[in-house]
């Protein structure tokens, strides 16, 4: 064999080796990509996304359509490649979503706890929007909570180290204020019964071991008899908030809000309704449109991005608050044209 043959022969099997490996062995990436959409007027399995008992409510029609970015992890380096190429999708360091040291399950866990808390925002904001009174209740206890034992899901906090609970953010404010480890003085109601004081250590926090954590997701909830539900498994994250926020203003409220247009969109929101940004933008305008959206609601924050790689014929929206989507909404329908996130 001569010298040019064998270093041929030699190049072709480094060649298929670095093949198999390249299709076998694990990236050390994740590819993210467009998500799952759900429509908030909708069903999933059988069971409205959202709903609400003991308040009336009114027939919607159209699409709200929540969107997220698609995770996927495991690939081969071949796969990773492929999905790059495609253009639909965009790689990262497995370690941007999975810190090193931390497993699986706790990143999962944590996605979870954020949507739980989207969930209790989403419907604080609704009720503040549509000015129905409130109470501030325990929306969740997270595992090993240090309010175990003491709180049950839905007991009413009414006060919290002296200082009146009449808000979220009012408990939020009570709390900056407790170090861990230093007993912590709460009234609550527990099944409309009378009010009466508990006593809470609060944990170091997960993400701050400076702040003081009671385990708890709290929930802006109506008066006694009412109650808004969310249900939607498989998601995490905080971006859906605006959506659930608008479907139970929608279904609360006389007349469809979309007008019957198919409307998705993304951003967080907290309970004075105030819509945050998000990550993947791009990932949801694509899904969006794919599933046959007209209208995206992009948070203001992310406007700029947006503008930059919308997909065409996509109407993008620009919100800031709750108040700003319903409004953008309205005056769709009335056959104008909201604020856009090309000026």
């Amino acid at each position: 064999m001569g010298l040019r043959s064998s270093t041929w022969l030699t190049a072709l099997l480094v060649l298929l080796g670095l093949t198999v490996v390249g299709s076998v062995v694990p990236a050390p990436v994740v590819a993210l990509g467009p998500g799952p959409t759900f429509d908030t007027l909708g069903d999933v399995d059988g069971t409205p996304v959202v709903s609400a008992e003991g308040l009336p409510t009114y027939p919607t029609e159209g699409h709200l359509n929540m969107t997220t970015v698609g995770v996927t992890d495991g690939i081969t380096t071949i796969r990773a490649l492929g999905l790059w190429a495609s253009g639909t999708h965009r790689l990262a360091p497995r370690s941007s979503l999975y810190p090193p040291g931390r497993s699986t399950d706790e990143v999962t866990a944590e996605n979870q706890q954020e949507f739980d808390s989207s969930i209790a925002y989403a419907e604080a904001a609704a009720l503040n929007h549509l000015g129905l009174p409130t109470r501030v209740t325990v929306g969740t206890l997270t595992d090993d909570s240090p309010s175990a034992g003491v709180l049950e899901v839905g007991d009413e906090i009414r006060d919290v180290g002296g200082a009146p609970v009449t808000s979220v953010q009012a408990l939020l404010d009570a709390l900056a204020g407790t170090r861990p480890g230093e007993p912590l003085a709460l009234t609550i109601s527990r099944d409309g019964g009378a009010p009466r004081e508990v006593t809470v250590t609060p944990a170091p926090h997960p993400s701050d071991p400076e702040r003081a954590f009671l385990g708890i997701t709290p929930a802006t909830t109506p008066a006694d008899g009412q109650r808004l539900s969310i249900t939607l498994g498989d998601v995490g994250g905080p971006s859906a908030g605006l959506m659930f926020s608008l479907a139970l203003v929608d279904k609360l409220t006389p007349g469809p809000l979309t007008g019957g247009r198919f409307v998705a969109g993304t951003g967080t929101i907290n309970a004075e309704g105030q819509v945050g940004p998000i990550s993947g933008i791009r990932f949801k305008m694509i899904k969006a449109q794919e599933v046959g959206a007209e209208t995206f609601l992009v948070p203001a924050a992310n406007c700029a991005e947006a503008a930059s790689d919308a997909p065409d014929g996509l109407q993008l929206v620009r919100v800031g608050t709750l108040d700003e989507a319903v409004g953008a909404l309205e005056t769709l329908d009335a056959g104008g044209t909201p604020a856009s996130c090309t000026g």
